[in-house]
């Protein structure tokens, strides 16, 4: 392996979109999903350990659930678990890392992804990996991993390809986060587009450079504490400037603003696992009316397109319900429109305020 090649595993988020699975105190990134005995951050770490040291592999999360990353990941030193003070999205997460990873090794190459994605086709997902590593190491770009829409989709950034292409990367032509359904309807059936998979992959002084260009905010929050990283200091200079970051995502801060950015097209099976319905697209096996039983025991009569997850040893029966989410924990029962996802978060802040943090 090239011991110049970094990671970073952002793991860090509540994961409110998959509540009351995932709660506060073990987010979806600390579930096994699909019983194979291995959380979603597990899965991520064995995946990424085919291609990078395991000494490169840092994982950024807060500081509530350093213990949980230690007891899933124990290869991992204390050394290797960022810790943050304060929620404050993925741009000041990746920041971070960044100043960590150039204070080790300043020609660093850096693969940065998300704890709780899903990849299907592993060996095809380390074949595109060494190749996006081969290619930034090359040329000073952002580059960003894309897969073909399957659906319109309001829960993804997208990209919009150019005609530029570089050994068969393409230039960017627009990098739009998050689109309404309307507009995510234009992008899909125009096939010029593809879902932002959230992997990036770039040099440490490109995105170092990127940063100080596009989010000037951050750097000169960090700047000041460059001899400061990778020693015993780092901790406290964190604890003092994090909180003070902007909360803004890598997505909005730098890849829609900046230049240089590059899109790998790739097809290794990908899911974000960002709600019950992509959890839904993925699920099987599924009966004959599409509806999914994730764990436990149901029968759906006269039901379609259904995602229902019951804690074992409870059965359920689900009679005369269409895309419907039924997620069932000790304490709370959800009961949700899978068009409706969306307000899952909201539900979670108004549970919250009527019966307290117990429930979320």
């Amino acid at each position: 392996m090239n011991k110049n090649n970094y990671c970073v595993i952002m793991g860090g988020g509540i994961g409110s979109r998959f509540w009351p699975f995932s709660r506060e105190s073990r987010p979806k990134q600390f579930l096994d999903f699909f019983g194979t005995g291995r959380s979603l951050l597990q899965l991520t770490f064995d995946r990424l350990k085919k291609i990078v040291p395991v000494e490169n592999i840092l994982i950024v999360t807060n500081k509530a659930y350093f213990d949980l990353v230690k007891d899933e990941l124990p290869e991992l030193t204390s050394e290797q678990i960022l810790l943050e003070p304060v929620r404050r999205n993925t741009a000041p997460c990746i920041a971070f890392a960044t100043y960590r990873i150039k204070a080790i090794n300043p020609n660093a190459n850096i693969i940065v992804a998300p704890s709780d994605h899903l990849i299907l086709k592993e060996d095809e997902f380390v074949t595109t990996i060494q190749k996006a590593f081969d290619f930034v190491e090359k040329n000073p770009v952002l580059l960003t991993l894309g897969i073909k829409p399957s659906r319109p989709e309001t829960g993804y950034g997208y990209i919009q390809m150019s005609e530029e292409k570089v050994n068969d990367v393409t230039k960017v032509k627009v990098f739009t986060e998050k689109p309404d359904i309307e507009l995510a309807k234009v992008f899909f059936e125009s096939g010029e587009f593809l879902w932002n998979s959230g992997i990036f992959i770039w040099n440490v002084n490109t995105i170092m450079d990127a940063f100080h260009r596009h989010l000037p905010d951050i750097a000169n929050l960090l700047d000041p504490g460059c001899e400061l990283f990778n020693t015993p200091e780092e901790t406290q200079f964190i604890e003092q400037q994090f909180p003070r970051s902007p909360n803004i995502s890598i997505d909005y801060g730098v890849m829609e603003k900046a230049s240089n950015v590059y899109v790998m097209a790739a097809n290794f099976g990908w899911s974000d696992l960002g709600t019950w319905g992509s959890l839904h697209d993925i699920s099987n096996p599924k009966d004959d009316d599409a509806n999914a039983a994730l764990a436990g025991n149901t029968l759906f009569f006269d039901s379609s397109e259904n995602i229902a997850a019951i804690p074992k040893g409870k059965v359920a029966v689900v009679q005369g319900l269409d895309g419907y989410i039924i997620a069932d924990t000790d304490n709370v029962l959800l009961i949700c429109k899978k068009e409706d996802e969306q307000r899952i978060r909201q539900f979670v802040t108004d549970v919250k305020h009527n019966f307290g943090d117990e429930f979320v």
